[in-house]
């Protein structure tokens, strides 16, 4: 790859490039190991949610609403993460929701036959992004297409299959993997922001957009309904967005030299 450093520029510029490209590579994987290591830690959550939330997330007890988080409350239950309004375990509701996220759109739509608002969710959320796809892809691959390289392999006897699966697609990797974290990132928003709205998932389902709508006013005496909830999503689309990133440095073949 050519040098974006001009040729008259003094040496000690060419030698401070040189040493900050790997300086911010290492940088960007540390960061990208931190978020692996969150997501991970998601995804044991919601396998040994069972275990680590064990209390009922759509159990009520008004003895024990806008409980403070405690290990030992009047129920005989601990709360690590405190309640809402209703008394409900706000780290079990959290455990259920981040259970049911990877099955979310399936679940919607089953029930979408049997219900008029879930249908304009599932198009939101699952439909929405296409056009991302679509544009970003399109323009890469017309102008892969004049390429020199692909000429070569058509010249060369080359099939049009072979042209897209060897030379095509793994150019185009980095740039599917890297828009496919961010809708990611952007559905789990979505969602989040259609449940506050309360055009999501509905109560008692536990959501983070949901359970954020219901601490908003409570915020001054039980910060912690809404607080938990917001952190995780704030964190979780964070991580997915740096994941991204890191991962379109790893597989982007004009970078793997450098």
């Amino acid at each position: 790859m050519a040098s974006s450093i001009p040729a008259s520029a003094p040496a000690d510029l060419v030698v401070a490039a040189t040493v900050a490209r790997p300086r911010e590579r290492q940088r960007t994987a540390r960061l990208a190991a931190g978020g692996g290591v969150f997501v991970l830690v998601l995804a044991l959550v919601a396998v040994a949610a069972p275990w680590l939330a064990p209390q009922d997330p759509e159990r009520t007890s008004l003895r024990v609403r806008l409980l403070a988080p405690t290990l030992e409350a009047a129920d005989g239950r601990a709360h690590a993460l405190g309640t809402d309004h209703l008394g409900r375990d706000v780290l079990s509701r959290l455990a259920d929701a981040q259970l049911a996220f990877p099955f979310i759109l399936l679940a919607i739509g089953i029930i979408a036959v049997l219900g008029p608002s879930f249908p304009t969710l599932i198009l939101v959320i699952g439909l929405s992004g296409w056009v991302s796809y679509a544009r970003v892809l399109r323009a890469q691959v017309l102008g892969l297409r004049t390429r020199e390289f692909v000429d070569a392999v058509q010249a060369l006897g080359g099939s049009a299959v072979r042209v897209v699966l060897r030379h095509i697609v793994p150019n185009i990797l980095s740039s599917l993997i890297v828009i496919a974290t961010l809708e990611l990132a952007r559905a789990i928003v979505l969602e989040a922001t259609l449940s506050f709205l309360g055009l999501g998932i509905q109560p008692p389902t536990p959501s983070w957009g949901g359970m954020i709508y219901e601490g908003r006013e409570y915020l001054d005496s039980a910060w912690w309904i809404s607080t938990w909830p917001g952190l995780v999503l704030m964190a979780t689309s964070l991580v997915v967005s740096r994941t991204g990133d890191w991962l379109r440095d790893l597989l982007d073949p004009t970078l793997r030299g450098e």
